[in-house]
């Protein structure tokens, strides 16, 4: 592999921060970075606009880093529990508002990053732009119900991810685009959920998602993928 750039978004998460931290451990990453919220470069997922004015900064040539063109780009944002409200587990649990902020985090802010961002992606060369997912987020694999907003934002993630997959191909022949399940990651989102001996540890985890993304391949559409390799029917 050739020197290359990479970009994490949510890079101050547990799965974000070992993303970010596996391209600066690589000494062919002759530029890794990470935004989130925090820091000089940041933005919000509930602000589009600054989520332009970061891009505008990375396609500048005259701007800090010069104008970015990234192998790979990660997007590790997302959240579980919202305004202290977890996943509902029954019907009657369900409100508008909280269903519509599980949709605009998990969603549709990870949408507006893909319209801001994968202008960014390498063109004609092998590249890679992946999100977080989740097996819940499975429509096909779904044999417990409950968490019914995290579901369908999830859902909502992966068929996004997925038209916009099929459109970017058509400039960028060998990107390959993923949507990605973790595992159970130890980390504030699981942590509630699960003990953390039941769970891998956030460098565990990107260290094997990282060799699977090696292992695809471009096909002119999305590809949904567990930490282990296997697909995840949609």
């Amino acid at each position: 592999m050739s020197a290359y750039q990479a970009l994490v978004l949510g890079a101050t998460g547990a799965i974000g921060n070992a993303f970010l931290k596996h391209f600066q451990n690589d000494a062919e990453c002759v530029l890794a970075l990470g935004l989130s919220r925090q820091g000089d470069v940041r933005f919000e997922l509930e602000d589009e606009s600054s989520m332009a004015q970061c891009a505008a900064l990375l396609r500048n040539p005259l701007g800090p880093y010069g104008a970015c063109e990234f192998k790979y780009i990660i997007d590790a944002t997302g959240a579980l529990t919202l305004d202290g409200q977890g996943p509902e587990k029954r019907l009657q649990a369900l409100n508008s508002k909280q269903l519509l902020r599980q949709l605009t985090v998990n969603a549709v802010g990870p949408a507006l990053l893909i319209k801001h961002f994968l202008p960014l992606l390498l063109t004609q060369e092998a590249a890679c732009y992946a999100t977080l997912s989740a097996r819940v987020g499975s429509i096909e694999d779904n044999h417990k119900g409950g968490w019914y907003g995290y579901r369908a934002a999830k859902a909502a993630r992966n068929m996004l991810l997925q038209t916009a997959a099929i459109e970017a191909a058509r400039q960028r022949p060998m990107a390959v685009f993923a949507a990605l399940q973790p595992g159970t990651v130890q980390s504030n989102l699981s942590a509630q959920f699960v003990a953390a001996q039941d769970a891998i540890t956030p460098q565990a985890s990107v260290a094997q998602l990282m060799h699977v993304l090696a292992q695809l391949r471009p096909t002119g559409r999305a590809q949904f993928v567990d930490y282990a390799g296997h697909a995840i029917p949609w």
